[in-house]
């Protein structure tokens, strides 16, 4: 597979390039797959879904060709996944995708450990230590540093926003100690994101130092994330037989969004033949993707601070795939977008649990809500010519080509639940009235002491501590 750069398409590499880079220093864009080749006919439309490592060793194949021997590709899988992602269905014509029951209870497990063995494994015949720097919202430092945590030869630093994630996922990044470290950044998810991008196209520091990322700019993480889509749409495909009677249905990926990422990698699920219609971008007062739906201007602004913080990107880094990947037009075709404000996240918590039973976490939330509005006249409303305001909080003026099978009941829809609803026990408790069930993987974290650095919101400030620390 030859992988090229969002900015640049005269660039050609290989996966082992593309992974240990990061991104591409010389221009800054990220890199890309030149194709996704489509899964078999006979793998897709099998009468039993597959198990979950055989849908990411098939998957994952076309993308290490020449690079990885399968039987080392199969070792990575089996020993990245010793859990899965789990298909809930809350009523009829919704499935909730449970993606949070890896070590960190939360989605970013299924990339990041994925991502750290391929690193390894191309990592093995180098003499220098690598070095990670990774921004998060929340949810993926956590997951990279348990997944790269005791790795030889390679080094984590993450950086994450001081007193702009919940107490849990602080904990979580705040506990590591060895190969892994963190920084409190005073600042926002944006001003990590900026110190991180600025230090890979600093050459001064990459002559000195092996630099490579860890979010989803990283296609390591991005790719392992497709598997999931493909797994749970063909469950869903075969299900629906039995739960609604819906012989073919058009299945809708309903994505909680902040940097794009995830939903990325449901593009490529489908790229690769997953039975997915469309998807819904559902994400929080942060909508700068929703925005561009809208109205067709891509407009970058500063982050908000919200209830769904990991969605709290003002400057989603995974626009620039899918703006490599499709036209707007094609998005328009693809997409609908959603979002919501923090009361409507409350609201929407509530009303999951109250009318369904289930618990969900902030993100799943605007999710399942988009949904629920969706199927329940909203998208109708569109289609008929009743547009609403695309700034203020719902579904934005566009219909895509799915419209249809949602108006005459033929859709169903899969919301990606992308955390334990425990990582944000006092957002939940205060929309339901009770604390959500803690996993006792997280209780264990909370009796760990800390051992984040404090840091300034000042590139010289950070380069200077990489100098003195990496």
């Amino acid at each position: 597979m030859i992988y090229t750069d969002t900015r640049d398409k005269s660039v050609k590499c290989d996966l082992r390039t593309a992974v240990m880079n990061g991104m591409n220093s010389a221009t800054g864009g990220l890199y890309i797959p030149t194709s996704y080749p489509k899964l078999s006919d006979s793998f897709l439309n099998k009468a039993v879904a597959p198990a979950f490592c055989d849908v990411a060793f098939n998957m994952a194949k076309p993308y290490v060709d020449g690079e990885i021997p399968d039987a080392d590709l199969n070792s990575i899988i089996q020993d990245a996944y010793p859990f899965i992602s789990k298909v809930a269905p809350i009523d009829p014509v919704t499935y909730v995708l449970e993606l949070f029951h890896g070590p960190t209870c939360a989605f970013k497990d299924f990339g990041a450990r994925f991502m750290a063995r391929v690193m390894s494994y191309f990592n093995k015949s180098e003499d220098d230590k690598l070095h990670i720097l990774v921004a998060t919202s929340g949810d993926t430092g956590s997951a990279v540093g348990s997944a790269f945590l005791g790795v030889e030869g390679i080094d984590v630093t993450i950086l994450f926003p001081d007193g702009k994630i919940s107490p849990l996922q602080e904990k979580q990044l705040s506990t590591f100690t060895g190969n892994v470290r963190a920084l409190k950044v005073k600042g926002t998810f944006d001003d990590c994101q900026k110190l991180v991008k600025t230090a890979f196209t600093d050459n001064d520091l990459r002559k000195k130092f092996r630099l490579s990322s860890a979010n989803s700019i990283n296609i390591s993480r991005l790719l392992p994330q497709a598997f999931y889509y493909m797994y749970a749409s063909m469950v869903v495909k075969l299900r629906c037989l039995h739960d609604n009677k819906i012989e073919n249905p058009a299945i809708i990926a309903v994505v909680p969004s902040g940097n794009f990422g995830n939903l990325t990698s449901g593009l490529i699920a489908r790229e690769m033949g997953a039975p997915i219609a469309g998807f819904t971008a559902a994400t929080n007062a942060n909508h700068t993707i929703p925005d561009w739906i809208a109205t067709g201007n891509y407009d970058a602004r500063p982050s908000v601070e919200t209830y769904a913080n990991a969605m709290d990107v003002g400057a989603p880094s995974n626009y620039e795939r899918i703006a490599a990947m499709y036209s707007l037009e094609e998005v328009r075709h693809l997409f609908a977008s959603y979002w919501l404000d923090n009361e409507g996240i409350i609201q929407a918590i509530k009303d999951c649990n109250r009318r369904t039973g289930y618990i969900i976490d902030p993100h799943g939330a605007v999710a399942w809500k988009a949904w629920d509005d969706i199927r329940s006249g909203a998208m109708k409303q569109l289609k008929e010519g009743v547009k609403g305001d695309y700034k203020k909080p719902g579904l934005t003026p566009n219909v895509p080509d799915w419209a249809d099978s949602v108006i005459n009941s033929n859709a169903v829809g899969i919301i990606l639940e992308t955390a334990d609803p425990a990582k944000f026990g006092s957002t939940v408790s205060s929309a339901i009235g009770r604390e959500p069930p803690m996993p006792s993987r997280l209780e264990a974290v909370m009796r760990l002491p800390d051992h984040a650095v404090p840091m300034e919101n000042n590139y010289e400030t950070f380069k200077e501590w990489l100098y003195n620390n990496l």
